[in-house]
């Protein structure tokens, strides 16, 4: 996707980040991660694609990077069926899933390893040719070089294996011939991963990772230290804090006169200026920060870091990767959209001011509804049955782990209340008169949605609510909802309100077994790399697991299963509560009611009333933030259907 890649990282360029790297980069179809959104430079007329993001970041001055990839064992090759090649044929990873491959590798013998080199070289040059300031080689995450350091992947005998001297070879080489092919032009960096060579002790320094940074010490124009797990690397606001990644990366500044740069879901600048002054770091490297706010650097550089937009850490940008779809973003929901919708996360058209808008209900799509439209000039009333702004998010952040997702409601009341064309009312209970009564000419309903107590059938559809005093919903406990252990969370909603309750609940002192449908506890949250600290938090927490089952019945004190294969092995769970965390409803009746009778609405002066968020169709709140800033940004377009632009295959003759 040239155009839509060159498009987002030109707004990060704009938005003053000094340096904006492409994705992993691969350098032959022997790498070759389809159907995943790496980029590639295999051939010549890859270079075009790249030059065309190249341009769009040097027009703001920023420096232009792209990180160079082969992944040995560690890619699937699905696309170009070549043979996966390693130090000595050895899998990178065997346990997660994304990384799992049904053939071996191969081990490299010397014509490889020539090849490997040669491959790094041509995409290396092929790199300068498109305009490229910095050329990565990465040495990380199991890929390529980096299977040849670690001594349980490289088992080889030759100068390429044994020693660490040996290991370390092929990463000296390729550097140094990448240099000499690019010339003074372009710097040459290298991104090395630190954390399991820390464990390997050295004889001549405090770990393998020292030395290794001692060996190449001035090898490469610049270090650029991460983690070697993407899943650790990539773990949400909920399991880790920003600056995480300091154990890993503290130690290389001493080692080397090179600048070090280094990651660490950075939201606060302090946190930023904090690692540079300590001299941790030289640069702040930033993916997540810069998707959220691709304007950071110079609403810091300009002093306006209280209208920063902060990465809450909830990872819907990673489950992207995962969709193979352009990054996604709960708190910029411009994401993507900059080439294909024309959205810049910092402009929006003007509308007209003598145009009024109520916006019915103040939760995530109604804030950024009402945030965009104020941007744009509209003349804008919010209004919430509640005294409290946020909806869900308030309500929801409140939950073990979430504290984060309050900045989606902190970041735009911020900007609402500083605005004088908007006009907020809370504790405000509007019927279908009140709307009309209120004579605005446009009518926005984010009226959000409740959860139900309706289960599943043996063959996965809807089959009715149950009821019954000690029946439970995830709105029912986040309201304070006062109820008797043991309890049963009956979870077919895969992502993270079951465990999230579960640990709630078991904090509170009761037993809790959580029963799934899935194979695994919040098993969507393989999508946004939750998955595994999801499990292993349920299972320092005690909650017993229950999975692939479905309920069945909830009487006297039992909740019954039924297993989701043939409705075999049941079996039954003590429980003296149960909650029930599946399908939500929309709270639209206050729409129907509205759209039910257009003659009235006309009558009123009504032009235009629309449901967005979780009242037009529950979803995770990055849906209803996306929701609410496209109603903004469409409302006064009329009936007419919204341009479609996408990227077309080029046909070759």
């Amino acid at each position: 996707m040239p155009h839509t890649r060159a498009a987002m990282r030109e707004v990060r360029a704009e938005g003053g980040w000094g340096v904006v790297n492409t994705g992993y980069c691969s350098i032959h179809p022997s790498s070759d991660d389809t159907p995943l959104g790496n980029c590639r430079m295999w051939d010549d007329e890859d270079i075009k694609v790249h030059a065309l993001m190249v341009d769009a970041v040097h027009r703001h001055g920023a420096l232009a990077g792209v990180e160079l990839w082969h992944g040995g064992s560690g890619t699937g090759n699905r696309y170009s069926r070549m043979p996966l090649i390693s130090a000595s044929g050895i899998s990178a990873d065997t346990t997660y899933p994304g990384w799992i491959n049904l053939t071996q590798s191969r081990p490299m013998d010397k014509q490889d390893i020539r090849d490997f080199r040669r491959w790094h070289v041509d995409a290396a040059k092929r790199s300068k040719s498109a305009g490229f300031d910095i050329i990565y080689i990465y040495a990380g995450m199991n890929f390529g070089p980096y299977q040849f350091l670690l001594p349980w992947l490289n088992k080889r005998t030759d100068e390429y294996g044994g020693s660490l001297e040996n290991r370390v070879r092929l990463t000296r080489e390729i550097i140094e011939e990448m240099k000499d092919a690019v010339g003074d032009t372009c710097a040459v960096a290298l991104r090395f991963s630190t954390d399991e060579l820390l464990q390997i002790p050295s004889e001549s320094c405090e770990s393998e990772a020292h030395e290794v940074i001692s060996m190449l010490s001035e090898v490469p124009d610049l270090w650029d230290v991460k983690s070697s797990s993407w899943t650790t690397e990539t773990a949400s606001a909920r399991f880790s804090e920003q600056g995480a990644q300091e154990p890993i990366n503290s130690f290389v500044k001493p080692l080397t006169s090179r600048p070090v740069v280094g990651v660490g879901r950075f939201t606060s600048p302090d946190a930023m200026v904090s690692q540079v002054k300590r001299g941790i770091l030289d640069f702040i490297g930033a993916a997540r920060p810069s998707i959220a706010d691709p304007f950071l650097p110079n609403k810091i550089n300009e002093g306006r870091e209280d209208e920063i937009r902060e990465c809450i850490g909830c990872n819907i940008c990673v489950s992207g990767y995962h969709d193979c779809i352009p990054v996604r973003c709960t708190q910029n929901p411009t994401m993507g959209e900059e080439w294909r919708r024309d959205w810049h996360p910092e402009r929006i058209p003007p509308g007209d001011p003598d145009q009024g808008v109520l916006v019915v209900g103040a939760g995530p799509a109604g804030l950024e509804c009402t945030r965009a439209l104020g941007l744009r000039g509209f003349a804008v009333t919010l209004t919430d049955a509640r005294e409290e702004l946020g909806g869900r998010v308030t309500i929801e952040s409140a939950l073990p782990g979430l504290a984060t997702w309050a900045r989606v409601r902190d970041y735009r009341t911020n900007l609402i209340q500083s605005m004088g064309n908007v006009d907020i009312y809370r504790g405000s209970q509007l019927c279908t008169q009140d709307v009309i009564d209120f004579g605005c000419e446009n009518v926005v309903i984010a009226t959000g949605a409740t959860w139900t107590r309706e289960i599943l059938s043996m063959t996965g559809r809807p089959a009715g609510e149950l009821s019954g005093e000690a029946v439970f919903t995830p709105d029912d406990i986040m309201a304070g909802a006062e109820l008797e252990g043991p309890v049963v969370i009956y979870d077919f909603d895969h992502y993270y309100m079951g465990s999230c309750l579960a640990e709630l609940l078991r904090k509170r002192g009761h037993d809790v077994t959580l029963v799934t449908t899935a194979s695994s506890v919040s098993a969507w949250t393989f999508m946004n790399n939750e998955m595994g600290n999801i499990r292993t938090r349920m299972i320092e927490l005690g909650v017993n697991m229950v999975f692939e089952n479905y309920l069945t019945g909830f009487s006297n004190g039992v909740a019954a299963l039924a297993s989701v294969y043939d409705g075999g092995g049941v079996s039954s769970v003590e429980a003296a509560a149960l909650v029930i965390t599946g399908f939500r409803k929309a709270n639209d009746a206050l729409y129907q009611e509205l759209v039910a009778d257009r003659d009235r609405l006309s009558d009123a002066g009504i032009n235009i009333v629309r449901s967005i968020g979780d009242c037009h169709v529950p979803g995770a709140i990055v849906h209803a933030v996306y929701s609410g800033h496209e109603c903004a940004r469409t409302i006064d377009a009329g009936d007419s259907e919204q341009a479609f632009k996408k990227e077309r295959p080029m046909i070759m003759v």
